[in-house]
């Protein structure tokens, strides 16, 4: 059997039926009590979110997402009143470090999304708000440049010792996704963060993780397996539509990554028992480390650059990468941090797992039920093969709740 070039794949071929009203508008009341969907070779078997622990293979290994959504939205006004929305995407200056630019104070320069835009000709914007600390603040937006359907919008703020994490927190909006057709509530602010959630950053949630409580994590370690945790910080990528007829035509999404050295040393240490990643930010990160620890060893990365991994690199790299191990690879990003005297590796990743990719970290997937031809589906194809079409199909026929809000599943190919 020949292996697909993921490029010449259509996201036609990865679609079916969803009817709206089985996209989840709101969070069930108890985390735990959604639906979980097990695939395990094959056989299907409908839990309850709460049986978790037991169904996972002895000895495995969790990999946590801690990333924390920020308050992205901001709802500005027009000298004549109307409203604009800012949605900010990343960084740009004086910081293009996700870390770095929440703590600028007085003024900063972001790519953003701009909603009712139209009608902003120029000039600024503004925003009044109240502090956590109960001061009314002030925040000013101006349009610099517009770039490929995004704009360069430059904030300044008054009081300006205020970090742009504080003005956000005060002033923004969760960015729910697009098809939550409804302003974001009280109840949001703590529904759509996982109980893990550490690092600020993220402008979606790690959805998989939004079933875990308290109760169940202790569970689990109670239960003797392990639990370990990267950052990844979703975009707003992660909901754009493929539009291109070939895959080799989508521009893939990319987004920042930060994995400890403690973390490295756990996965190596616990080979080759079984790593499940949680949610489908995980597995990229999990596999990314694969690819940039290959890219070390074939010198492609010089010490002082960036590291990044691109949507195709694996695909193109897979011969030469055929005698390199996970472990290989792993102990080659360790030894790149100890030369660079740092305990956190920091790094983009742009991968894109479609079927034909071979996976080399992760054995098993926690993960929601993703959109109609979307990349996060081309990923459970990829892991699952043509076995995603049943798990969707018994999903569908025994009425799971679909998308962010929505059930769980675990994916043991």
């Amino acid at each position: 059997m020949t292996t697909p070039d993921p490029r010449q794949l259509s996201i036609h071929d990865f679609t079916y039926p969803l009817p709206p009203e089985r996209i989840a508008p709101e969070p069930l009341p108890d985390r735990a009590a959604s639906r979980l969907l097990l695939s395990r070779h094959g056989e299907l078997v409908d839990k309850q979110f709460r049986d978790l622990p037991g169904e996972l293979p002895p000895g495995a290994l969790l990999i946590f997402n801690d990333t924390r959504v920020v308050r992205a939205r901001l709802l500005a006004r027009r000298p004549t009143g109307g409203q604009v929305e800012l949605f900010c995407l990343e960084p740009v200056a004086p910081h293009r470090s996700l870390e770095l630019a929440l703590q600028q104070t007085g003024h900063c320069t972001w790519r953003c999304l701009v909603g009712n835009g139209r009608r902003w000709k120029a000039g600024p914007v503004t925003l009044e708000f109240t502090t956590s600390g109960g001061q009314t603040a002030t925040l000013t937006a101006e349009r610099q440049a517009q770039e490929s359907g995004t704009a360069l919008i430059d904030f300044r703020w008054e009081p300006a010792e205020l970090p742009f994490a504080e003005v956000l927190r005060a002033a923004g909006h969760l960015p729910l996704p697009p098809y939550i057709d409804r302003p974001d509530t009280a109840a949001d602010a703590v529904r759509y963060q996982t109980v893990y959630a550490a690092t600020e950053g993220a402008v979606a949630a790690p959805t998989a993780g939004l079933h875990f409580t308290p109760e169940i994590l202790a569970e689990l370690q109670e239960k003797g397996f392990e639990i370990g945790h990267v950052t990844l910080h979703v975009g707003a990528g992660t909901f754009q539509p493929v539009k291109a007829d070939r895959m080799a035509d989508h521009p893939m999404h990319t987004e920042p990554i930060l994995v400890t050295a403690a973390l490295l040393r756990q996965l190596l240490a616990h080979r080759p028992r079984p790593v499940i990643a949680v949610g489908t930010t995980s597995l990229r990160t999990l596999e990314t480390l694969y690819w940039l620890g290959v890219s070390l060893l074939k010198k492609e990365a010089p010490s002082n650059s960036e590291l990044l991994v691109t949507q195709w690199q694996p695909y193109e790299w897979a011969e030469a990468a055929a005698s390199i191990t996970a472990e290989t690879a792993l102990t080659a990003l360790l030894q790149h941090l100890e030369t660079a005297g740092t305990d956190t590796l920091e790094a983009r990743t742009q991968l894109l797992i479609a079927p034909g990719y071979l996976f080399r970290l992760v054995d098993g997937l926690i993960t929601n039920f993703h959109q109609p031809e979307s990349t996060l589906l081309l990923l459970v194809a990829a892991l699952l093969g043509p076995g995603w079409r049943d798990v969707y199909a018994h999903a569908l026929a025994n009425g799971y709740r679909f998308l962010s809000y929505g059930d769980s599943s675990l994916l043991l190919p």
